[in-house]
């Protein structure tokens, strides 16, 4: 799945619950055997990505739909307007063949032109007024023809950009039904996928590694974000009724079974069920550094795996003490909780903005 990175948004709910409680995530050595990553539990989990894949390609085809429409609509109103310049035009040289006309008929009072030529004081002159009439007359007729010929032309094209438009705008109603049936799919989904995470919670055991079909993306830098798209909600160092102290990690509102990326090359050290942060990965990086995905929905790699730079290693939710579905991203020194430093500026020392 390839979701465009938009610029995040200060939210200032806070969604995650970190609280220092009597019950603790289970330790490094992970919470007991996993089930094996397989069947119909598992398939869920693939179906959120496929799922999320179909919806990013249906909004893309549908913008790009839409935006030719438009593009469309535009072209219309330019050659309505390009039509009526022409009009105009051609109104304009009837007015002028008018007035000479009617100035020959007052001075000459409709006489031949011999008439004219014995009547004149200057019969040369008289010549030189017949040119320019019949040069007049034939600009005139040069220029309804050519007028005559490029309204055809532009009515053709009118009727076309008109065709094309309506066309698009039906398109563009398949694809808006499409793109709503996918997404209607993928909610349903989401808390499938959901439930299965607070079923493994319950019961203190992962479900094991569901492996998804990676993205075709190689990063040309060490360090990533930890989800594509996203809008920034509880900050390291909020307060919150909800949390003993501080809030210890950076917070990023995205729906449930959003990919969750590994921001850099490292190893698992930790895959968890249970307690205050649900499923949780803890990937061990050089420098000494961990970082921490806390409420996932299902995890996509096995505790002592080696991971790199945007890999995805699970999907988000809201799993454990959580308030909505989102990620806590935690870095620290330690494996464990109580070592916490700020994500956003550690981020930011590695050329990652959020």
């Amino acid at each position: 799945m390839r979701l465009t990175r938009r610029h995040p948004l200060l939210v200032a709910v806070p969604l995650c619950a970190l609280a220092v409680l009597a019950a603790r995530p289970t330790d490094g050595g992970g919470d007991g055997p996993h089930a094996p990553g397989h069947g119909p539990e598992s398939g869920i989990s693939a179906q959120v990505a496929r799922l999320y894949e179909d919806a990013a390609a249906a909004t893309l085809k549908y913008e790009t739909g839409r935006r030719e429409a438009d593009r469309q609509r535009t072209e219309v109103r330019r050659l309505e307007k390009l039509r009526d310049r022409k009009r105009q035009d051609a109104e304009v040289l009837r007015d002028d063949l008018g007035r000479i006309a009617r100035s020959q008929y007052r001075s000459g009072g409709g006489l031949p032109l011999t008439a004219h030529m014995i009547l004149a004081d200057d019969p040369e002159e008289v010549m030189r007024g017949q040119r320019a009439l019949w040069k007049a007359n034939l600009a005139l007729d040069r220029a309804i023809g050519k007028n005559a010929r490029a309204e055809a032309r532009l009515a053709r094209a009118e009727a076309k950009a008109a065709g094309a438009w309506k066309s698009l705008e039906k398109r563009n109603k398949e694809l808006a039904d499409l793109k709503s049936g996918i997404e209607q799919k993928l909610e349903a989904a989401r808390w499938q996928l959901q439930g299965q995470a607070d079923a493994s919670v319950a019961a203190g055991s992962c479900r094991g590694a569901v492996r998804l079909d990676q993205p075709e993306t190689m990063f040309a830098d060490s360090w990533v974000a930890p989800v594509e798209t996203y809008a920034l909600s509880a900050s390291y160092g909020s307060g919150g009724a909800r949390w003993a102290s501080r809030h210890t990690g950076q917070d990023f509102a995205v729906p449930i079974g959003t990919p969750v990326r590994s921001v850099g090359a490292g190893r698992v050290v930790k895959v968890s069920c249970g307690g205050v942060f649900g499923i949780e990965i803890v990937v061990e990086h050089v420098g000494g550094y961990y970082t921490q995905y806390a409420h996932l929905a299902a995890v996509a790699v096995d505790q002592g795996e080696r991971v790199s730079p945007g890999q995805w290693i699970g999907q988000s939710g809201t799993s454990g003490n959580s308030t909505g579905p989102h990620l806590h991203f935690e870095v620290r020194v330690t494996p464990e909780m109580g070592a916490a430093v700020n994500p956003v500026s550690w981020l930011a020392q590695r050329g990652v903005s959020l």
